[in-house]
C-alpha cells in the first residue's frame, strides 16, 4: 500500500510537471504585444472604474470594472474614454482594426477612404452601447450631463472629408435619444458648468451662416450674430452666459479683425476693435490670440500684435536674397530665431476689455517675455517677467534664467518694476496677495506682498535646505518645490529634500517643519492632491494623503496627514514596492492607486482612502508568466574616490551563483532609487531592455555616478569600473564577456571607457558627444540653442570655457584617444538630431576607421536623438541583441555587421540573416 501511494504521488506530480508549461524567453516580438495601461478613468459616483490596455502594436482595449472587480466588460479597437458627469454613460471612440488598415494601406486607399472612427455610448446601467459612424470629434460636458456633442459626416459621403473644414454638428441626449442636428460647423464649445453651447456654422439653404448659443435646459437658440465671414477664437465663460469671439466683417482682402461680446441678457457688441487710441501703433488685434474671461466675468482678455510687413510683389523670387544674418548683440541667436520663427509669427500680446467700462487696454509689450493674471484675471494687477536684458548672457549660462519683475496696472496698463535681475522665475499664490519665488542664488523661497510692496525672504540654508542636496553640477541648485498654498494664502508649503515645512509668507511666524521624521528616516515625503481645481488653495481642515520615498529601502508607502500640527505622518499603506500617485473618485471615497516592483506589473488597484482593502482591477499582462523574467537587488561598493556607491543589478530568473554570465553594464547618471520599477518591457528606443535581457541569460548592472567638476569622463570611470570589478569577484560574471551600453550622456560616458580600459568586450554608443571642442560652439538644432552651457554649467559639468581650461576638454573627449581603444563599438546617431549633433557620431565612427577599430553606425534617417517610429525601434533593439549577442555569447554575426548593407539593397535586405 505505501508503494502504492509513493507511485501515486510521483504520477500526480508528474502530471503537473507536464501541465505546467515550460517557461521561455521573451522576444522583440512579444514586447510588441506587452500591454500598457495608458488611460485611467473614475466614475464621479466611484461606481466605476475603467482603464485602456495598449500593446506598442496592436489594438487597445478599454475595460470598465466596478470597484470589487465583480463585473467588467471590455471594448476592443477603443480609445479616448470618458464618463458623463452624471456616471451614467461612458463615451469613447472606436477605431478601426490595426490589420484591416495595414491591408487597405498595401492596396494603396487613400487616406480619406480609410475607415472613419466610431463614437461609442455605453449604458452603464442596462450595459447597452450605441454606436455614431465616421466621427470627426467628440465633446463630453466636464460638469453637467444630459448631452454629448460631436461632429460626423454621412456614411454615404464618399469624399468623408469636408473640403472647408466644416462638418455637421450633432447634440444628442444619451437618455432619450434626442439628437439636435446643425448644417457646416466650424468650432464648437461647451460652456464648462452649465449646459450651454456655441457654435459657428457656415450655414446651407435653409440654416444662417453666424455663431450660435444654445440653452440645452430650455432648448432655447439664439444666433449671436449673423455672419459668413471669418470667425476666430469663440469662448465662453464657465457658466455659459457670456460669449466672445473674433470676427472679421470688413469684407477686405486682408483680414481686420474685431472683438465681440455678447451677454444672454443684452445683444452683441463690438467691444475693441482698430478705432480709438487704445491700441499701440502698428499694432492689430490678433486672430491668434486667445480669448478668456476674468474669473468674475467683468474683464475679456485677447490678444494683439505688430502688423507684419507686406511682401514685395513686384520681385519675383529669384530675385530676392535667402540668407540669415547673425549679429553679435541680438537677444537670441538666429537658430533660436528660426527654430521658433512660426511661433513668434503667431506670437499675440495681451491686451484687456473692462465690460462693466467699456474700455480696452493694452497691458503687454514687447518688452515682457512672460505674463501672468493674477486671481484668475479679477486682480487689478498682473504679473510680467523680462529676461530680455539678460538674454545675451543665457546662451551659456543657461538657467535659472536671471529676470526682471513687473506689476501692470490692468485699467491703465502701466508697468512698475519690482524687482532686478533676480535668478527666478515668480509664480503667484491662489489668492492673488503674492508673487513667490525660489532665489538660486542664495537658496532662499521670497515673497512679494502686492498690497503693500513689501518683500519678504521666508527661509533660509542654515534652517531649511530648500536647494537640491546633491547638485554636483557647475550651477546654481534646484529647489525642491512647493506643495502649494493653504486657502486665504495663509501659509506657503514647501520641500525640502524629505520634509515639508510651513512658510509664513510675511514672516509673521518662523517656519514650521510639519512632517517630523522625514530627514530622520530618509522619507522624501510628498503631498497628495485630489482633483484639485486649478490655481485653488488646500484647505488645511481636510486630512491630506502624502506619497513618501524611503532612500535607503527605495520602498514607497502613502500616509495620513493633518496640516494643522506637526506629526509624524500615519502610514495607511506600505509594502516593499513602488507607489504610483493615486487618483480618486471626484464624489466618492474611492482611490485607484499601482504597486510595482522589477517582476511585478503595475495593475491598477482600488481602495478608499483608508486602504483598508485593496482589490486588483486590472491584469494586463498574464503572459508574463510564460516567461523567464529576473529579480533586481541593490549593490554596494566604494569608488576609486572614496565614495560608498549604490547600484542596481538585475539577475535572470534561476541566477546560479555557481554559473559565469554575460553582463551588460548600463547607466546614465544615477538611477539606484529606482530599484523597485517594473521597467515596462519595450522595444526601447535609445536604451536596452532590460527583462529581455534577464530573459535571455544576461546579467544588467546600473551603477550610481557622482560628479566631480571638470572630470566627467573620469568621475564616470572612477565609479563604474570599482563596481563591474567588484560583481566579477563575486564569480558570477564572466570577466571575458561583459559589454556597456549608454545613450547621449550615457553614450558619452561609455565611449570614455572605451578609451580607459579594455575589460569590455564590446559597446554600444548612442549619440554620444566624443569632441567637446566641436561640440561646444555646436548647436541644439531642436531648440537652436548654443551647446556652450552645457558644458560650462550643466551636464557635461567642465565648469569652464574653452579658453579657461583647454586640457579639460580635450581630456575629456574621447576622440583623441580613440588609438587606445581595444573594444568593438556599435554606434546609433540620426541624421536629424536635434541634441545632439550628427557631426559627433560621424567623427567618432570616422575616428575609429582610421584606426582601423572594428567599428559600426546606424543612421535612422530624419529620426530626431533616438528614433521614434516603431518600426525602427524594433530594428534597433534587433541589431543591439545580435551585436551583444555575437560578443558576449559568442553567438555568429549576422549579415549586416559581417558584409554591412549597400545602399542600394536599402529598405530590401535587413541583413539579420546570422553569417554561420
Amino acid at each position: 500500500m505505501k508503494r502504492y501511494w509513493s507511485l501515486l504521488i510521483l504520477l500526480i506530480i508528474s502530471v503537473n510537471l507536464i501541465a505546467q508549461p515550460e517557461k521561455r524567453n521573451l522576444t522583440f516580438d512579444d514586447i510588441l504585444k506587452w500591454n500598457r495601461i495608458t488611460e485611467k478613468h473614475l466614475s464621479n459616483n466611484g461606481q466605476y472604474i475603467a482603464w485602456k490596455e495598449e500593446p506598442w502594436k496592436g489594438d487597445a482595449t478599454i475595460k470598465i470594472s466596478t470597484p470589487d472587480a465583480n463585473k467588467t466588460v471590455s471594448f476592443n479597437f477603443a480609445t479616448k474614454g470618458q464618463f458623463t458627469s452624471d456616471s451614467k454613460f461612458f463615451v469613447f471612440t472606436e477605431v478601426a482594426p490595426a490589420d484591416s488598415i495595414k491591408t487597405l494601406k498595401l492596396q494603396k486607399v487613400k487616406k480619406e477612404d480609410l475607415p472613419g472612427n466610431k463614437l461609442v455610448i455605453y449604458n452603464l446601467k442596462n450595459s447597452t452601447s450605441e454606436a455614431i459612424e465616421n466621427v470627426k470629434s467628440i465633446k463630453v460636458p466636464e460638469e453637467w450631463s444630459g448631452w454629448i456633442a460631436y461632429q460626423a459626416v454621412s456614411v454615404n459621403d464618399s469624399s468623408k472629408k469636408s473640403e472647408n473644414e466644416t462638418y455637421p454638428l450633432f447634440i444628442k441626449n444619451p437618455e432619450t435619444g434626442a439628437v439636435k442636428s446643425f448644417p457646416a460647423v466650424s468650432h464648437y464649445i461647451l460652456a464648462k458648468d452649465q449646459p450651454f453651447l456655441s457654435f459657428v456654422s457656415a450655414g446651407d439653404s435653409s440654416f444662417s451662416a453666424g455663431v450660435y448659443h444654445i440653452d440645452l435646459m430650455t432648448d432655447k437658440a439664439s444666433i449671436i450674430l449673423e455672419t459668413a465671414e471669418k470667425v476666430k477664437q469663440l469662448t465662453v465663460t464657465d457658466n455659459g452666459e457670456q460669449v466672445a469671439f473674433l470676427a472679421d466683417t470688413s469684407g477686405a482682402e486682408e483680414p481686420c479683425y474685431a472683438l465681440y461680446y455678447r451677454n444672454m441678457e443684452n445683444s452683441t457688441n463690438i467691444v475693441a476693435d482698430h478705432s480709438g487710441n487704445w491700441l499701440p501703433d502698428n499694432y492689430e488685434i490678433s486672430e491668434n490670440g486667445k480669448l478668456s474671461f476674468s474669473d468674475n466675468g467683468t474683464r475679456l482678455f485677447f490678444g494683439t500684435a505688430p502688423i507684419l510687413p507686406e511682401k514685395d510683389t513686384t520681385r519675383l523670387d529669384e530675385e530676392v536674397p535667402v540668407l540669415d544674418v547673425w549679429h553679435w548683440k541680438e537677444e537670441r541667436l538666429q537658430t533660436v530665431q528660426l527654430n521658433n520663427k512660426d511661433k513668434d509669427l503667431k506670437r499675440t500680446r495681451l491686451a484687456v476689455v473692462h465690460l462693466d467700462q467699456q474700455k480696452a487696454v493694452q497691458l503687454e509689450t514687447e518688452h515682457f517675455t512672460q505674463i501672468r493674471k493674477i486671481k484668475k484675471g479679477d486682480a487689478d494687477k498682473i504679473l510680467a517677467i523680462s529676461n530680455r536684458p539678460y538674454a545675451v548672457q543665457s546662451m551659456w549660462e543657461g538657467g535659472p534664467y536671471h529676470n526682471d519683475f513687473f506689476l501692470i496696472d490692468i485699467h491703465s496698463g502701466k508697468a512698475e518694476k519690482i524687482k532686478t535681475d533676480c535668478r527666478a522665475t515668480p509664480s503667484v499664490s491662489p489668492d492673488g496677495k503674492f508673487l513667490y519665488w525660489f532665489n538660486a542664488i542664495d537658496t532662499t523661497w521670497n515673497t512679494y506682498e502686492i498690497a503693500s510692496g513689501k518683500e519678504y525672504t521666508l527661509t533660509s540654508p542654515c534652517l531649511i535646505q530648500a536647494a537640491d542636496e546633491l547638485n554636483d553640477r557647475p550651477m546654481l541648485p534646484g529647489a525642491y518645490g512647493s506643495a502649494g498654498w493653504l486657502k486665504n494664502d495663509e501659509a506657503l508649503l514647501i520641500y525640502d529634500r524629505y520634509d515639508i515645512w510651513k512658510v509664513d509668507p510675511v514672516n509673521g511666524t518662523a517656519p514650521i517643519r510639519l512632517t517630523q521624521n522625514g530627514r530622520e528616516k530618509k522619507i522624501n515625503y510628498r503631498l497628495v492632491r485630489f482633483n484639485p481645481e486649478p490655481e485653488s488653495g488646500i484647505d488645511p481642515e481636510e486630512t491630506v494623503l502624502l506619497h513618501g520615498h524611503n532612500e535607503i529601502t527605495r520602498a514607497d508607502a502613502y500616509y495620513s496627514f493633518d496640516l494643522r500640527k506637526t506629526q509624524i505622518p500615519e502610514t495607511v499603506y506600505a509594502e516593499n514596492y513602488k507607489l504610483s500617485r493615486p487618483i480618486k473618485a471626484k464624489n466618492k471615497d474611492l482611490i485607484v492607486f499601482t504597486k510595482e516592483d522589477f517582476e511585478t506589473y503595475p495593475n491598477l488597484i482600488a481602495t478608499n482612502l483608508h486602504f483598508k482593502k485593496a482589490v486588483q482591477i486590472s491584469d494586463a499582462a498574464p503572459q508574463q508568466k510564460d516567461f523567464l523574467w529576473g529579480s533586481a537587488e541593490l549593490v554596494s561598493w566604494q569608488s576609486l574616490d572614496g565614495l560608498i556607491l549604490e547600484g542596481t543589478l538585475h539577475k535572470p530568473e534561476g541566477f546560479d551563483p555557481s554559473k559565469k554570465y554575460p553582463m551588460i553594464v548600463n547607466f546614465y547618471e544615477k538611477s539606484s532609487q529606482n530599484l523597485l520599477s517594473y521597467r515596462m518591457p519595450e522595444n526601447h528606443r535609445s536604451t536596452i531592455d532590460y527583462h529581455y535581457y534577464t530573459s535571455n541569460g544576461y546579467i544588467v548592472f546600473n551603477p550610481d555616478v557622482y560628479y566631480k567638476e571638470g572630470y566627467p569622463g573620469e568621475s564616470a570611470f572612477n565609479c563604474v569600473m570599482p563596481g563591474v570589478t567588484l560583481l566579477i569577484s563575486k564569480g558570477f560574471v564572466d570577466e571575458t564577456h561583459i559589454g556597456a551600453q549608454g545613450h547621449s550622456w550615457g553614450g558619452y560616458q561609455v565611449a570614455y571607457l572605451a578609451t580607459r580600459t579594455n575589460m569590455f568586450a564590446a559597446i554600444e554608443s548612442g549619440a554620444p558627444v566624443v569632441n567637446m571642442f566641436s561640440a561646444y560652439g555646436g548647436i541644439r538644432w531642436g531648440s537652436g540653442l548654443n551647446r556652450s552651457f552645457q558644458y560650462e554649467h550643466t551636464q557635461s559639468r567642465i565648469g569652464k570655457t574653452i579658453w579657461e581650461a583647454p586640457l579639460r576638454y580635450m581630456e575629456n573627449s574621447p576622440l583623441f584617444t580613440l588609438d587606445k581603444v581595444s573594444t568593438p563599438i556599435l554606434i546609433m546617431h540620426n541624421d536629424d538630431d536635434g541634441a545632439v549633433p550628427w557631426y559627433q557620431g560621424i567623427e567618432f565612427f570616422i575616428g575609429l576607421r582610421r584606426l582601423q577599430k572594428p567599428c559600426w553606425l546606424l543612421n535612422y534617417n530624419e529620426a530626431d536623438h533616438w528614433p521614434t517610429r516603431l518600426a525602427d525601434k524594433h530594428d534597433f533593439q534587433i541589431r543591439l541583441a545580435q551585436f551583444f549577442d555575437h560578443y558576449l555569447k559568442e553567438k555568429p554575426m549576422p549579415k549586416w555587421m559581417d558584409e554591412g548593407l549597400p545602399a542600394v539593397k536599402k529598405g530590401i535586405d535587413f541583413g539579420y540573416d546570422l553569417v554561420e
